[in-house]
């Protein structure tokens, strides 16, 4: 009789880690990867993998040219690799490695205290925000290694001298295992067809991938679709939380066979480390593959790879009870969960690692400052909902920021208390219903909530410019012109941002706590693209949970939290009409402004332009050309020519304001934030003289011959398909509204500068109606004035652009 003979398993264990690392802190990185490699090693896997990155962290940004980078790394993974934890389990992990003078990001395989092989990114991403080739180059040599020589301090304990670096894979006794580095997924030409059709079964991709609102179904499709085309598992391992920038990693870990998920990780979470696993039956992989003949044909003679042998076994003898992955449904978020949990997520990262003891916002009620508040309300609650569920890190953390080592949150409203205070700062033209919104809200999520006024700091300033000058500005309802009447806005957005920085260092002091708070930003990221903030007033903050989100999808956002989150007055919130109340109100109290009149655009209409300018790339005569058709049914070819002059003029003349702004939670794919998202320039010629010339000679190709009209929407309906466009628009003609027109600049009609402008205001005062004695004349408007300098204009637009003092809009 024969002897029975061990057969070889079948089914292997694997492990994608989910780490929350933080740029530059290695041993804290160094521990999150170790607790990894031993939660999946309880887990039963033999194969554990990372994100990119992860030693490191991956926005070391411009520290990945220091040699101390790339020395430190090594240190960390020399303690790693000779962990009795990390023995007899096949691993790699991310860093920056120098090969011949040349920087690469890199995974870094190993096995039993023994290198296996480097492998660099072959793709870099330079979209977005990253700037890889900044740092990085791309390994560009296919199916090509080197030796690499190791440092000492490895040689020395391992007594291994080289290691093969470049584009190979690793071939175990039982399976082989190849690697892509997140972008080399999404690229057109991505590597794991060629893998897979040289017999690599597992193919693992570490990523460093972003949250954007509404995106995280495209990384879920490429994973499928990487492991349907021609067979496999696909490991996908990412980063997740705020390791020192704008950008919060998506998490979202997944494994992946034959083009079903059957294993993820969370997309929003407190964990700083979550280990996912997959059982999976090799056989699988290869019945797979030998039935589609067409992959079989084109296998037979494809190149192959260099393939590094390693004496080790994924897949378990004795594997005949271990029970296989099924295929799992993935349950996205809506956008409003994404806002409800990302930027809670990101200010938690952020409030821990600061040192600060919470945060403070000026709460005006409305909004974009209320949906701060009650993004804030949602940290609270998911850090309580952490530490009901025994995560202790997370338990240290808050008694850390608290300076309190017997506390023990288990109530979102009294840790809300602790960690955020609200402030509304009232003035004259305050209003009494934005208080008792503010006051309401505070009590509902449980801030620490104060009133003050502003209005003897407003006038103490005032007195200076007074005693100086001897001349003292008026409000426009007072008489005043618009560079008066601007300037009194911005010294009560101003006096604010001054105030809010002195309550946040004083107020845990008054509270008998040591420490400081973070002052939190609201401007919305359409505020932003139309430049729509005074400079350095509340807008200017230390952090802005919402500094990319739309308000269209803050509204929403506020109406999903109103149920989900118990809060009844966010209905009356969303309804209130958008206004920043810095002029007089009416003599019966009712407001004298709105933000969407003082815009001369609806905030629908801002978020479609900037969607158009970034994500579309379009020019001002593009943006017209698109929007023709868009919005046929709602607006004239003229008046969509004058929405998209007025906004690209808006833009140009605010668009320094970006230069100052708040770091903000990246969210929208259109932010025209400037630190690395969308690099444009800040100074502009704004009357865009060529473009806008471009935009009129079609509109006369359009209305010349004029077209049969269209059948006409009843006047109901025509509001409806396009809110606000009678009376806020700058060209519709409204009666209250008259357009205001200027004359070119100079012989060759070139406009109005910013440095000219404040001399043609004072002589063209009276034609805003702001004047003393000024009526409402208007200039008449000839093709070369439209076509090179400043056109139609909107009278009620004019002195709300803050800080362009004298320049109309």
């Amino acid at each position: 009789m024969l002897p029975k003979r061990r057969k070889m398993g079948r089914k292997v264990t694997v492990a994608v880690a989910t780490l929350n690392q933080w740029a530059l802190d290695f041993e804290g990185n160094m521990s999150r990867i170790m607790e990894s490699i031993l939660e999946a090693r309880e887990l039963g896997a033999s194969y554990r993998t990372g994100p990119e990155l992860e030693v490191s962290g991956y926005s070391c940004e411009d520290h990945f040219h220091e040699s101390d980078t790339y020395l430190h790394s090594w240190e960390i993974l020399l303690e790693i690799m000779m962990s009795p934890v990390c023995q007899n389990m096949l691993i790699d992990v991310g860093m920056p490695v120098q090969h011949r003078n040349v920087a690469y990001n890199c995974r870094v395989v190993f096995h039993n205290k023994r290198i296996l092989l480097i492998r660099p990114k072959m793709v870099m991403c330079d979209d977005g925000n990253y700037r890889e080739t900044r740092w990085f180059s791309s390994w560009t040599k296919e199916r090509q290694t080197e030796d690499y020589y190791l440092p000492r301090m490895i040689a020395s304990a391992t007594g291994q001298h080289t290691v093969p670096i470049g584009d190979a894979v690793i071939a175990t006794r039982d399976t082989c295992l190849g690697y892509e580095i997140c972008e080399e997924l999404w690229n057109p030409r991505s590597t794991h067809i060629d893998m897979s059709l040289s017999g690599v079964e597992i193919i693992v991709n570490s990523s460093g991938s972003y949250m954007q609102l509404r995106k995280a179904y495209i990384t879920t499709d490429l994973i499928r679709n990487a492991s349907f085309k021609a067979g496999g598992m696909y490991l996908f391992s990412n980063l997740r939380g705020c390791d020192g920038q704008r950008v919060y990693f998506n998490g979202c870990s997944a494994i992946a066979l034959n083009g079903q998920i059957v294993a993820r990780g969370k997309q929003f979470a407190l964990d700083d480390v979550e280990v996912t696993t997959a059982t999976v039956d090799l056989e699988d992989i290869r019945s797979y593959r030998l039935a589609m003949r067409s992959r079989c044909t084109v296998a037979a003679s494809t190149p192959t790879y260099p393939r590094v042998d390693v004496d080790f076994e994924l897949s378990h003898p004795g594997d005949l009870n271990m029970v296989p992955n099924g295929p799992l449904e993935w349950i996205y978020h809506s956008a409003e969960e994404e806002i409800a949990l990302g930027p809670a997520c990101w200010l938690w990262d952020y409030l821990r690692r600061s040192g600060q003891g919470g945060f403070f916002l000026p709460l005006s009620g409305g909004v974009d400052s209320s949906s701060t508040a009650i993004i804030v309300h949602s940290m609270c609650r998911q850090v309580v909902k952490s530490v009901l569920l025994g995560d202790v890190q997370v338990l240290h953390d808050i008694r850390k920021i608290l300076a309190d080592p017997d506390f023990t949150p288990d109530n979102p409203a009294a840790l809300c208390n602790r960690l955020l205070v609200t402030c509304y700062m009232g003035s004259e033209n305050s209003s009494k219903e934005t208080r008792q919104r503010a006051t309401t809200l505070s009590n509902q999520i449980g801030s620490y909530h104060l009133e003050i006024n502003i209005d003897g700091a407003v006038s103490a300033l005032l007195a200076i410019f007074n005693t100086v000058t001897g001349m003292r500005p008026l409000f426009k309802a007072n008489g005043g012109c618009p560079r008066q009447n601007l300037a009194l806005q911005n010294i009560q957005a101003r006096t604010r941002m001054v105030l809010s920085y002195l309550f946040a260092q004083l107020m845990l002091w008054v509270r008998n706590r040591p420490g400081g708070l973070l002052v939190l930003g609201s401007a919305n990221v359409d505020e932003a693209l139309r430049g729509y903030m005074t400079k350095y007033d509340c807008s200017s903050a230390d952090i802005n949970p919402i500094g990319g989100i739309s308000k269209t999808d803050l509204k929403r956002f506020l109406l999903y939290a109103k149920e989900k989150f118990n809060i009844p007055i966010v209905a009356e919130i969303v309804t209130a009409p958008p206004t920043a109340e810095l002029e007089p109100l009416h003599g019966d109290g009712a407001l004298a402004q709105t933000d969407e009149q003082d815009m001369g655009m609806t905030y629908a209409e801002l978020s479609q332009f900037g969607r158009l300018r970034k994500q579309a790339y379009c020019g001002p005569y593009s943006m017209f050309c698109k929007l023709v058709s868009t919005w046929r049914d709602c607006c004239t070819p003229r008046e969509i020519a004058d929405k998209v002059k007025h906004f690209f003029r808006c833009y140009a003349i605010n668009r320094h304001k970006m230069t100052v702004l708040t770091p903000a939670y990246h969210a929208e794919s259109y932010s025209p934030d400037d630190n690395r998202f969308d690099h444009r320039p800040f100074l502009y010629r704004a009357n865009w003289s060529w473009q806008f010339k471009c935009i009129d000679e079609e509109l006369e190709r359009i209305q010349s011959p004029l077209p049969p009209p269209p059948p006409s929407l009843p006047a109901d309906d025509q509001k409806s398909v396009c809110s606000s466009n009678a009376q806020d628009s700058p060209g519709s003609g409204h009666k209250a509204n008259s357009p205001v027109f200027f004359p070119p600049e100079g012989p060759g009609g070139g406009g109005m500068t910013s440095a000219g402008s404040a001399h043609q205001l004072n002589n063209h005062h009276g034609s805003y109606g702001g004047g003393v004695g000024g009526g409402h004349e208007a200039l008449k408007l000839t093709k070369s004035h439209s076509s090179g300098g400043y056109s139609k204009m909107h009278s009620s637009v004019m002195g709300k652009i803050k800080d362009r003092t004298g320049v109309p809009v």
